[in-house]
């Protein structure tokens, strides 16, 4: 079998045996290339249009009780300059967000025990009183079912929770040992329980990364069928252990957001900001290769700075307006358009 026949096959079947995903993912060529982005934008606009749907990323604090080896907000890092926004600038953030035509606010964060269950809740009610037309977003990390649920019975209908890697090996080399992949699961499996639209994903390219780590995460999220799947290349932090690894690449990153794409028709798949560090137009890279969604940062543009999880990431001192409009303005240049609407994931649980 060819690479082309391993395409139409993976389009048509949304999967392959390991081994011909495998051969396929290690063997493209540029022809290879242009035949797998072309049929992971007919499949997206099949399903999606031209449409690509705005995010409003709110990055409300940059504490974090964790300790993952990769991520520069760490709680080790005492180079990191810690914030916390406000109640009320959080929701000005969001209100700012609503006038400029997001629809879907995302509240992002470490994992800061300051911000207990009872004001998340009161953030996401006040928000949805302010905007019911509004979705919003969590991306808080791993709690207990009945925080989880506290925030879904709040008004909060999404919730990214990215995997990184499912080999229990290597997320153990990512890691502190008090966090476990099974825990990671256990989250995923009580959000899409209680009634979220679920977002999980990996980095490409992380330390110790295999192919058939990659694999692995492949047909877990295949098994899985999540709303939304975010990934991005690794990127690494210099107040971090894996500050002298290589980052990952954008040909891998690409080729992964495609094949994704075939396996997950319906799925909403960001083009992320991580993507657009790495190279000028990664985000449009992205959404060529059959992403529908881009995350422009609400957040102040004083703290946008502070809250680094990789070197080198882009738009920290842009306002809010100025990352809307350069959005818009790169979407109209590849012959997509943004779209004002919530944006909601045509995957259906079965």
């Amino acid at each position: 079998m060819d690479n082309f026949k391993r395409i139409r096959e993976l389009r048509e079947k949304t999967t392959l045996p390991r081994k011909e995903l495998q051969i396929l993912l290690e063997t493209m060529t540029q022809e290879d290339e242009n035949a797998l982005y072309e049929s992971a934008r007919q499949v997206r606009e099949s399903h999606y249009g031209k449409e690509v749907y705005l995010r409003g990323l709110i990055e409300f604090t940059n504490y974090c009780k964790n300790d993952c080896l990769y991520c520069g907000i760490r709680r080790s890092n005492k180079n990191a300059q810690r914030y916390r926004l406000s109640d009320e600038e959080i929701l000005d953030c969001s209100e700012k967000g609503y006038q400029l035509g997001f629809r879907t606010i995302v509240l992002q964060g470490g994992e800061d025990p300051f911000y207990t269950d009872k004001r998340i809740c009161s953030l996401v009610s006040r928000i949805r009183e302010r905007h019911p037309d509004c979705a919003v977003t969590l991306s808080i990390g791993e709690k207990p079912r009945s925080s989880y649920e506290a925030f879904f019975a709040a008004g909060a209908q999404r919730y990214l929770l990215r995997h990184e890697t499912i080999n229990p090996e290597h997320y153990r080399r990512l890691h502190p040992a008090e966090l476990t992949i099974e825990n990671r699961v256990r989250c995923l499996e009580d959000l899409r329980d209680i009634g979220f639209q679920v977002g999980c994903g990996m980095m490409v390219g992380s330390p110790f990364q295999t192919i058939g780590h990659l694999l692995d995460d492949l047909y877990f999220m295949h098994s899985f069928r999540p709303h939304m799947i975010g990934i991005g290349p690794f990127i690494p932090h210099t107040d971090t252990p894996f500050r002298d690894h290589h980052r990952g690449s954008l040909e891998d990153t690409l080729h992964l957001l495609a094949v994704i794409r075939l396996m997950h028709s319906e799925v909403l798949l960001p083009a992320t900001t991580a993507l657009g560090t790495i190279h000028p137009r990664g985000r449009e890279l992205g959404i060529l290769a059959g992403a529908n969604v881009v995350m422009p940062n609400l957040s102040p543009a004083g703290v946008r700075g502070k809250y680094m999880l990789y070197d080198g990431k882009i738009c920290t001192g842009d306002e809010a307006a100025e990352c809307r409009r350069c959005m818009e303005l790169r979407m109209e240049k590849i012959g997509y358009h943004v779209a004002i609407s919530r944006g909601d994931s045509l995957v259906k649980d079965i």
